[in-house]
Protein backbone atom coordinates (compact mmCIF):
# COMPACT_ATOMS: atom_id res chain seq x y z
CA UNK A 1 0.00 0.00 0.00
CA UNK A 2 0.87 3.58 -0.58
CA UNK A 3 -0.04 6.68 1.83
CA UNK A 4 -1.24 9.50 0.65
CA UNK A 5 1.25 12.11 0.32
CA UNK A 6 -0.79 14.55 1.97
CA UNK A 7 -1.16 12.05 4.96
CA UNK A 8 2.04 11.23 4.78
CA UNK A 9 2.87 14.44 5.77
CA UNK A 10 0.50 15.83 8.58
CA UNK A 11 1.18 12.31 10.48
CA UNK A 12 5.23 13.49 10.08
CA UNK A 13 3.77 17.16 11.84
CA UNK A 14 3.10 14.74 15.07
CA UNK A 15 6.56 12.31 14.62
CA UNK A 16 9.60 13.36 16.52
CA UNK A 17 12.36 13.08 14.29
CA UNK A 18 13.49 9.70 15.61
CA UNK A 19 9.58 8.17 14.23
CA UNK A 20 9.99 10.53 11.00
CA UNK A 21 13.33 8.59 10.21
CA UNK A 22 11.88 5.02 11.22
CA UNK A 23 8.53 5.74 8.92
CA UNK A 24 10.36 7.03 5.85
CA UNK A 25 12.85 3.80 5.98
CA UNK A 26 10.36 0.84 6.99
CA UNK A 27 9.00 -0.28 4.21
CA UNK A 28 6.74 -2.53 5.47
CA UNK A 29 2.89 -2.44 6.98
CA UNK A 30 0.89 -5.20 8.98
CA UNK A 31 -1.97 -4.71 10.51
CA UNK A 32 -2.09 -1.10 11.00
CA UNK A 33 1.60 -1.44 11.97
CA UNK A 34 4.68 -0.46 10.21
CA UNK A 35 7.76 -2.37 10.38
CA UNK A 36 11.27 -2.16 8.72
CA UNK A 37 13.24 -5.17 7.14
CA UNK A 38 16.75 -5.69 8.39
CA UNK A 39 17.38 -4.47 5.02
CA UNK A 40 15.57 -0.88 6.00
CA UNK A 41 17.50 -1.08 9.26
CA UNK A 42 21.09 -1.24 7.70
CA UNK A 43 20.09 1.75 5.31
CA UNK A 44 18.80 3.89 8.23
CA UNK A 45 21.93 3.54 10.09
CA UNK A 46 24.50 4.27 6.63
CA UNK A 47 22.57 5.93 4.31
CA UNK A 48 20.78 9.41 4.38
CA UNK A 49 17.85 8.91 2.49
CA UNK A 50 16.13 5.61 1.47
CA UNK A 51 17.25 4.17 -1.80
CA UNK A 52 13.68 3.37 -2.87
CA UNK A 53 10.50 5.80 -3.40
CA UNK A 54 8.30 6.02 -0.18
CA UNK A 55 5.96 2.74 -0.53
CA UNK A 56 4.95 0.42 2.25
CA UNK A 57 4.45 -3.12 1.20
CA UNK A 58 1.42 -4.56 3.15
CA UNK A 59 2.40 -7.77 4.35
CA UNK A 60 -0.26 -10.76 5.13
CA UNK A 61 -0.71 -13.26 8.27
CA UNK A 62 0.52 -15.80 5.86
CA UNK A 63 3.88 -13.98 4.08
CA UNK A 64 4.67 -12.58 8.13
CA UNK A 65 4.42 -16.39 9.02
CA UNK A 66 6.55 -17.62 6.47
CA UNK A 67 9.37 -14.81 7.64
CA UNK A 68 9.39 -15.67 10.64
CA UNK A 69 9.68 -19.49 10.40
CA UNK A 70 13.10 -18.69 8.46
CA UNK A 71 14.31 -17.23 11.25
CA UNK A 72 17.39 -18.44 12.84
CA UNK A 73 18.02 -18.90 16.30
CA UNK A 74 20.16 -16.82 18.41
CA UNK A 75 22.62 -19.21 18.70
CA UNK A 76 23.34 -19.27 14.22
CA UNK A 77 23.59 -15.24 15.20
CA UNK A 78 26.59 -14.02 13.14
CA UNK A 79 28.26 -10.62 11.97
CA UNK A 80 26.21 -10.82 8.76
CA UNK A 81 22.71 -11.72 9.88
CA UNK A 82 21.01 -8.44 9.06
CA UNK A 83 22.45 -8.94 5.47
CA UNK A 84 21.41 -12.86 5.40
CA UNK A 85 18.22 -12.06 6.12
CA UNK A 86 18.04 -8.71 3.83
CA UNK A 87 14.09 -8.45 3.35
CA UNK A 88 13.48 -11.53 4.99
CA UNK A 89 12.50 -10.15 8.97
CA UNK A 90 10.38 -7.70 10.22
CA UNK A 91 11.76 -4.92 12.61
CA UNK A 92 9.26 -2.79 15.08
CA UNK A 93 9.76 0.60 15.91
CA UNK A 94 10.93 -0.32 19.33
CA UNK A 95 13.40 -2.61 18.25
CA UNK A 96 14.52 -0.25 16.01
CA UNK A 97 15.32 2.41 19.29
CA UNK A 98 16.74 -0.97 21.07
CA UNK A 99 19.42 -1.70 17.92
CA UNK A 100 19.95 1.99 18.01
CA UNK A 101 20.95 2.13 21.67
CA UNK A 102 23.14 -1.39 21.27
CA UNK A 103 25.40 0.90 18.38
CA UNK A 104 26.69 3.15 20.82
CA UNK A 105 27.18 0.86 23.79
CA UNK A 106 30.56 -0.04 24.85
CA UNK A 107 31.11 -3.64 25.41
CA UNK A 108 31.43 -3.49 29.17
CA UNK A 109 27.91 -1.82 29.35
CA UNK A 110 26.73 -4.97 27.58
CA UNK A 111 26.51 -6.77 31.23
CA UNK A 112 24.67 -3.57 32.50
CA UNK A 113 22.18 -4.13 29.79
CA UNK A 114 21.51 -7.97 30.11
CA UNK A 115 20.78 -6.99 34.25
CA UNK A 116 18.23 -4.04 33.11
CA UNK A 117 15.98 -7.15 31.63
CA UNK A 118 16.64 -9.54 33.29
CA UNK A 119 14.12 -8.23 36.15
CA UNK A 120 14.27 -11.88 38.53
CA UNK A 121 18.07 -11.76 38.57
CA UNK A 122 18.04 -15.28 37.35
CA UNK A 123 20.46 -14.54 34.69
CA UNK A 124 18.41 -15.44 31.96
CA UNK A 125 16.18 -12.98 29.97
CA UNK A 126 12.57 -14.51 28.72
CA UNK A 127 9.65 -13.16 26.66
CA UNK A 128 7.98 -11.17 29.33
CA UNK A 129 10.73 -9.27 30.62
CA UNK A 130 11.81 -8.63 26.81
CA UNK A 131 8.54 -6.98 26.50
CA UNK A 132 8.73 -4.32 28.92
CA UNK A 133 10.90 -2.02 27.17
CA UNK A 134 7.79 -1.70 24.67
CA UNK A 135 6.09 -0.01 27.56
CA UNK A 136 8.82 2.20 28.28
CA UNK A 137 9.86 3.46 24.90
CA UNK A 138 6.11 4.48 24.33
CA UNK A 139 6.11 5.66 27.74
CA UNK A 140 9.13 7.87 26.68
CA UNK A 141 7.24 8.89 23.67
CA UNK A 142 4.15 9.78 25.28
CA UNK A 143 5.75 12.47 27.38
CA UNK A 144 7.40 13.74 23.97
CA UNK A 145 4.56 13.81 21.86
CA UNK A 146 3.49 16.80 20.25
CA UNK A 147 -0.03 18.50 20.73
CA UNK A 148 -2.32 18.39 18.62
CA UNK A 149 -5.49 16.63 16.55
CA UNK A 150 -5.71 13.27 18.69
CA UNK A 151 -7.24 11.42 16.10
CA UNK A 152 -3.69 11.80 14.31
CA UNK A 153 -1.56 11.51 17.14
CA UNK A 154 -3.48 7.88 17.80
CA UNK A 155 -2.84 6.92 14.01
CA UNK A 156 0.77 7.37 14.56
CA UNK A 157 0.34 4.92 17.59
CA UNK A 158 -0.69 2.68 15.53
CA UNK A 159 1.74 2.74 13.21
CA UNK A 160 4.20 2.85 15.70
CA UNK A 161 3.20 0.50 18.33
CA UNK A 162 0.63 -1.86 16.43
CA UNK A 163 -1.92 -1.23 19.18
CA UNK A 164 -4.17 2.09 20.30
CA UNK A 165 -2.21 3.39 23.71
CA UNK A 166 -3.84 5.85 26.32
CA UNK A 167 -2.04 8.51 27.94
CA UNK A 168 -2.90 7.27 31.04
CA UNK A 169 0.50 6.99 33.10
CA UNK A 170 2.13 3.48 33.80
CA UNK A 171 5.41 4.42 34.86
CA UNK A 172 6.43 5.73 38.48
CA UNK A 173 7.44 9.23 37.45
CA UNK A 174 9.04 11.91 39.30
CA UNK A 175 7.80 15.09 36.75
CA UNK A 176 9.21 16.19 33.40
CA UNK A 177 12.73 15.85 32.77
CA UNK A 178 14.75 19.12 33.08
CA UNK A 179 16.74 17.71 30.03
CA UNK A 180 15.57 15.19 27.30
CA UNK A 181 17.09 12.03 28.54
CA UNK A 182 18.37 9.21 26.22
CA UNK A 183 16.67 6.18 25.39
CA UNK A 184 19.02 4.31 26.73
CA UNK A 185 18.86 6.45 29.81
CA UNK A 186 15.34 6.11 30.39
CA UNK A 187 15.52 2.13 29.82
CA UNK A 188 18.36 1.99 32.20
CA UNK A 189 15.86 4.22 35.10
CA UNK A 190 12.80 2.22 34.31
CA UNK A 191 13.63 -1.19 33.95
CA UNK A 192 14.38 -0.93 37.89
CA UNK A 193 11.35 0.16 38.43
CA UNK A 194 9.41 -2.97 36.60
CA UNK A 195 8.69 -4.99 39.73
CA UNK A 196 7.27 -1.88 41.42
CA UNK A 197 4.61 -1.35 38.42
CA UNK A 198 2.35 -2.84 36.57
CA UNK A 199 4.68 -3.18 34.10
CA UNK A 200 5.37 -6.72 34.38
CA UNK A 201 1.81 -7.57 34.83
CA UNK A 202 1.16 -5.81 31.24
CA UNK A 203 3.73 -7.26 29.22
CA UNK A 204 0.82 -10.55 28.72
CA UNK A 205 -1.84 -8.40 27.56
CA UNK A 206 1.12 -6.74 25.43
CA UNK A 207 2.34 -9.98 24.04
CA UNK A 208 -1.24 -11.11 23.18
CA UNK A 209 -1.73 -8.00 20.89
CA UNK A 210 0.99 -7.81 19.23
CA UNK A 211 2.67 -9.70 16.09
CA UNK A 212 5.73 -11.83 17.09
CA UNK A 213 8.90 -9.88 15.29
CA UNK A 214 12.44 -10.93 13.60
CA UNK A 215 14.06 -10.25 17.00
CA UNK A 216 11.64 -12.22 19.71
CA UNK A 217 11.74 -15.42 17.35
CA UNK A 218 15.41 -15.12 17.24
CA UNK A 219 16.01 -14.14 20.70
CA UNK A 220 13.06 -16.39 22.23
CA UNK A 221 12.17 -19.20 19.39
CA UNK A 222 9.32 -19.96 17.70
CA UNK A 223 7.01 -20.49 20.24
CA UNK A 224 8.42 -17.66 22.85
CA UNK A 225 9.30 -20.39 25.78
CA UNK A 226 13.20 -20.56 25.06
CA UNK A 227 15.32 -17.75 27.25
CA UNK A 228 18.31 -15.58 26.49
CA UNK A 229 21.73 -15.96 28.11
CA UNK A 230 24.21 -13.77 28.74
CA UNK A 231 26.50 -15.37 26.29
CA UNK A 232 24.13 -15.56 23.70
CA UNK A 233 23.04 -11.58 24.34
CA UNK A 234 26.80 -10.57 24.06
CA UNK A 235 27.62 -11.96 21.23
CA UNK A 236 23.92 -10.47 19.42
CA UNK A 237 25.49 -6.75 20.42
CA UNK A 238 29.06 -7.27 19.40
CA UNK A 239 27.72 -8.99 15.83
CA UNK A 240 25.61 -5.70 15.64
CA UNK A 241 28.06 -3.12 15.89
CA UNK A 242 30.58 -5.69 13.71
CA UNK A 243 28.48 -5.93 11.12
CA UNK A 244 27.45 -2.26 10.60
CA UNK A 245 30.98 -0.92 11.13
CA UNK A 246 31.99 -3.98 8.09
CA UNK A 247 29.46 -2.26 5.86
CA UNK A 248 30.96 1.49 6.78
CA UNK A 249 33.87 -0.10 6.19
CA UNK A 250 33.49 -1.82 2.96
CA UNK A 251 31.85 0.76 1.14
CA UNK A 252 34.84 2.65 1.00
CA UNK A 253 37.08 -0.49 0.79
CA UNK A 254 36.37 -1.71 -2.44
CA UNK A 255 37.52 -4.85 -1.80
CA UNK A 256 41.00 -4.22 -0.33
CA UNK A 257 42.15 -4.71 3.36
CA UNK A 258 42.52 -1.28 3.91
CA UNK A 259 40.73 2.45 3.40
CA UNK A 260 42.15 5.70 2.86
CA UNK A 261 42.97 8.01 5.49
CA UNK A 262 40.58 10.31 3.74
CA UNK A 263 38.01 7.84 3.50
CA UNK A 264 38.21 7.74 7.05
CA UNK A 265 38.08 11.49 7.68
CA UNK A 266 34.51 11.62 5.40
CA UNK A 267 33.35 8.36 7.48
CA UNK A 268 34.46 10.13 10.59
CA UNK A 269 32.81 13.52 9.99
CA UNK A 270 29.72 12.01 8.35
CA UNK A 271 26.56 12.25 10.55
CA UNK A 272 27.90 15.53 12.44
CA UNK A 273 27.34 19.08 12.69
CA UNK A 274 30.50 20.23 10.64
CA UNK A 275 29.29 22.53 8.59
CA UNK A 276 32.63 22.88 6.31
CA UNK A 277 34.29 19.22 6.36
CA UNK A 278 36.46 20.49 3.49
CA UNK A 279 38.92 22.38 5.71
CA UNK A 280 38.99 19.31 7.70
CA UNK A 281 40.18 17.27 4.90
CA UNK A 282 42.49 19.60 3.12
CA UNK A 283 44.36 20.05 6.51
CA UNK A 284 44.70 15.88 6.59
CA UNK A 285 45.55 16.14 2.86
CA UNK A 286 48.37 18.25 3.34
CA UNK A 287 49.60 16.75 6.35
CA UNK A 288 49.70 13.17 5.19
CA UNK A 289 51.76 13.00 2.01
CA UNK A 290 52.13 9.44 1.92
CA UNK A 291 49.35 6.60 1.72
CA UNK A 292 49.38 4.05 4.39
CA UNK A 293 45.79 2.87 4.94
CA UNK A 294 43.69 2.11 7.92
CA UNK A 295 43.03 -1.38 8.33
CA UNK A 296 39.81 -2.70 9.68
CA UNK A 297 41.34 -3.85 12.81
CA UNK A 298 42.15 0.17 13.57
CA UNK A 299 38.65 1.26 11.95
CA UNK A 300 37.09 -1.13 14.77
CA UNK A 301 39.36 -0.22 17.69
CA UNK A 302 38.18 3.24 17.04
CA UNK A 303 34.55 2.68 17.45
CA UNK A 304 35.64 0.62 19.64
CA UNK A 305 36.61 4.12 21.42
CA UNK A 306 34.12 5.84 20.52
CA UNK A 307 31.69 3.83 22.49
CA UNK A 308 33.89 4.20 25.47
CA UNK A 309 33.83 8.39 24.99
CA UNK A 310 31.84 8.92 28.05
CA UNK A 311 34.93 7.02 29.91
CA UNK A 312 37.42 9.07 28.40
CA UNK A 313 36.19 12.50 28.84
CA UNK A 314 35.94 11.61 32.45
CA UNK A 315 39.44 10.65 32.24
CA UNK A 316 40.36 13.96 30.29
CA UNK A 317 38.86 16.12 33.19
CA UNK A 318 40.89 14.12 35.84
CA UNK A 319 43.94 14.62 33.63
CA UNK A 320 42.85 18.37 34.05
CA UNK A 321 43.15 18.31 29.74
CA UNK A 322 39.88 19.23 29.54
CA UNK A 323 40.43 23.17 29.16
CA UNK A 324 43.74 22.69 26.79
CA UNK A 325 45.08 20.60 23.98
CA UNK A 326 46.93 17.51 24.40
CA UNK A 327 49.54 15.28 22.28
CA UNK A 328 49.21 12.31 20.75
CA UNK A 329 50.86 10.25 23.73
CA UNK A 330 49.00 11.80 25.89
CA UNK A 331 45.73 10.92 23.50
CA UNK A 332 47.16 7.63 23.62
CA UNK A 333 47.45 7.21 27.25
CA UNK A 334 44.23 8.26 28.01
CA UNK A 335 42.32 5.99 25.24
CA UNK A 336 44.05 2.89 27.02
CA UNK A 337 43.52 3.73 30.59
CA UNK A 338 39.95 4.94 30.38
CA UNK A 339 38.51 2.08 27.46
CA UNK A 340 41.21 -0.40 27.49
CA UNK A 341 41.42 0.18 23.55
CA UNK A 342 44.79 0.34 22.14
CA UNK A 343 44.95 2.62 19.21
CA UNK A 344 47.65 2.02 16.89
CA UNK A 345 50.67 4.96 16.27
CA UNK A 346 49.21 5.40 12.48
CA UNK A 347 45.44 5.76 13.73
CA UNK A 348 46.33 8.29 16.62
CA UNK A 349 48.23 10.07 14.09
CA UNK A 350 45.16 9.90 11.12
CA UNK A 351 43.26 11.44 13.85
CA UNK A 352 45.41 14.31 14.50
CA UNK A 353 45.86 15.19 11.07
CA UNK A 354 41.96 15.57 10.71
CA UNK A 355 41.14 17.63 13.74
CA UNK A 356 44.54 19.71 13.84
CA UNK A 357 43.73 22.39 12.22
CA UNK A 358 46.66 25.07 12.90
CA UNK A 359 49.22 21.94 12.50
CA UNK A 360 50.55 22.25 15.86
CA UNK A 361 50.48 18.39 16.51
CA UNK A 362 47.77 19.34 19.51
CA UNK A 363 44.30 18.18 19.57
CA UNK A 364 41.58 20.36 20.96
CA UNK A 365 39.92 18.58 23.63
CA UNK A 366 36.15 20.18 23.34
CA UNK A 367 36.20 20.42 19.60
CA UNK A 368 37.11 16.69 19.12
CA UNK A 369 34.83 15.94 21.89
CA UNK A 370 31.68 17.64 20.62
CA UNK A 371 32.47 16.54 17.46
CA UNK A 372 33.02 12.95 18.17
CA UNK A 373 29.72 13.13 20.02
CA UNK A 374 27.58 13.99 17.11
CA UNK A 375 29.15 10.97 14.90
CA UNK A 376 28.21 8.31 18.12
CA UNK A 377 25.62 9.44 18.45
CA UNK A 378 24.46 9.14 14.92
CA UNK A 379 20.74 7.44 15.85
CA UNK A 380 20.01 10.14 18.12
CA UNK A 381 20.78 13.83 17.05
CA UNK A 382 19.66 13.55 13.65
CA UNK A 383 21.18 13.32 9.96
CA UNK A 384 22.80 15.95 8.42
CA UNK A 385 23.03 15.70 4.08
CA UNK A 386 26.23 15.14 3.03
CA UNK A 387 27.59 14.69 -0.79
CA UNK A 388 27.05 11.32 -1.84
CA UNK A 389 29.38 8.77 -3.30
CA UNK A 390 29.02 6.13 -5.91
CA UNK A 391 31.22 4.18 -4.40
CA UNK A 392 29.28 4.23 -0.84
CA UNK A 393 26.22 3.17 -3.02
CA UNK A 394 27.12 0.44 -4.99
CA UNK A 395 29.29 -1.29 -2.08
CA UNK A 396 26.08 -1.10 -0.26
CA UNK A 397 24.03 -2.41 -2.81
CA UNK A 398 26.53 -4.95 -3.47
CA UNK A 399 27.17 -5.94 -0.04
CA UNK A 400 23.58 -6.43 1.18
CA UNK A 401 22.61 -8.42 -2.10
CA UNK A 402 24.77 -10.26 -2.74
CA UNK A 403 24.37 -12.63 0.78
Amino acid sequence: ITENRSDLEDLHLYATPREQRFRRFASLEFEGQLFMTPYDFIQAVTSDEPKRAKKWRSLSKQELNQILMETPPVWKGSSKLFRNLNEKGVISYTEYLFLLCILTKPHAGFRIAFNMFDTDGNEMVDKKEFLVLQEIFRKKNEKRERKGDEEKRAMLRLQLYGYHTSTNSVLKTEGEDVVPRSYWDTLRRSTSQALFSDLAERADDISSSLSDTTLLVHFFGKKGKAELNFEDFYRFMDNLQTEVLEIEFLSYSNGMNTISEEDFAHILLRYTNVENTSSYLENMRGTIPEEKGITFDEFRSFFQFLNNLEDFTIAMQMYNFASRSIGQDEFKRAVYVATGVKLSPHLVNTVFKIFDVDRDDQLSYKEFIGIMKDRLNRGFRGYKPIQRYTTFKSCVRKELYSR
